[in-house]
């Protein structure tokens, strides 16, 4: 198995339905295709972005087939694995096809709220049996419990290069500077949110999995490109064009958002599965807006 560095620019793929609520593998080959001809780094696929929890494990078996084969090599795939069932999210990995897949990306346990030694233990047990190198996920808006920086560093530091970075989701810049300030060499701390990724990546962050990218792909790895090569009056400027759809983007929850910009532009259904629902009118009339001022910008 090949394994490629995660670095740059990442996109948190969406899963297209159908107007029946069916996966809609035609258009996940468009838009597959669409964010690497944009120019992202890496696909992230079966995250929760992408409704992995209305998704049986047939359909994320095949949906990653599917993703497998329209990137083609092209670039690295992260598989998104996580639960709140340490001992059967262990178990579930041996139900993936994991070949062609460069690292997981593995959520803190939503729900039941575990202590930070809870967390330690839980992915100390993922870590060892993951035979792929595992990228934490803290989102405390979504879990209901946030990853300390000296959780993040205590894993990192038991774990050199199997635990290679943290997607920091917790909106915390302070947070997250003790990791970048702490962490063991080669460990990257990778902005788990669109809007904070300039003032991240100026501090030392290493990128960004993106929700946005869905939809404008070249955009973003522009902003994350210029950024890392400390070009910060470009990275500037690509930030502000897009800070006001990024805004719509979690308006009304994700991936709301960004599946109504990908029906506008063309690449998807705008359909989500229950108990999400498409944005309101009101937000889908600001998001075609802001699509029209971002192309004449």
């Amino acid at each position: 198995m090949t394994l490629r560095k995660i670095e740059g620019t990442g996109v948190a793929l969406v899963t297209p339905f159908t107007k029946n609520e069916e996966v809609d593998f035609l258009a996940l080959e468009k838009l597959v295709n669409h964010v690497i001809e944009g120019g992202v780094d890496y696909l992230v696929a079966l995250g929760t972005t992408g409704e992995s929890v209305t998704l049986t494990q047939s359909e994320k078996n095949a949906i990653l087939q599917k993703i497998k084969e329209v990137a083609g090599g092209r670039v690295p795939i992260v598989l998104g694995h996580g639960g709140n069932n340490t001992k059967l999210l262990i178990e579930s990995l041996n139900l993936y096809d994991l070949n062609g897949v460069s690292a997981i990306l593995s959520v803190t346990p939503a729900y039941n709220k575990p202590s930070q030694t809870g967390l330690v233990e839980h992915y100390k047990k993922f870590v060892e049996a993951s035979p792929l190198p595992v990228i934490l996920y803290n989102v405390p808006g979504r879990t209901g419990v946030n990853m300390s920086a000296e959780t993040t560093l205590t894993i990192a530091n038991s774990f050199p290069n199997k635990v290679i970075g943290v997607k920091e989701a917790s909106g915390d810049l302070a947070q997250m500077m003790e990791i970048i300030n702490k962490a063991p060499e080669g460990f990257e701390v990778i902005s788990g949110d669109d809007g904070i990724t300039l003032p991240l990546i100026a501090a030392g962050g290493t990128g960004l999995i993106s929700v946005i990218a869905n939809a404008f792909p070249h955009e973003t790895s522009s902003l994350v490109n210029f950024a890392l090569e400390e070009n910060f009056n470009d990275a500037r400027n690509i930030h502000y064009q897009l800070l006001d759809l990024i805004g719509l983007t979690f308006a009304n929850g994700n991936p709301g958002g960004v599946k109504a910009m990908l029906s506008k532009i063309g690449i998807i259904e705008n359909v989500l599965r229950l108990p999400l629902v498409p944005v309101v009118r009101d937000t889908e009339e600001k998001i075609l807006e802001a699509i029209d001022i971002l192309a004449n910008s």
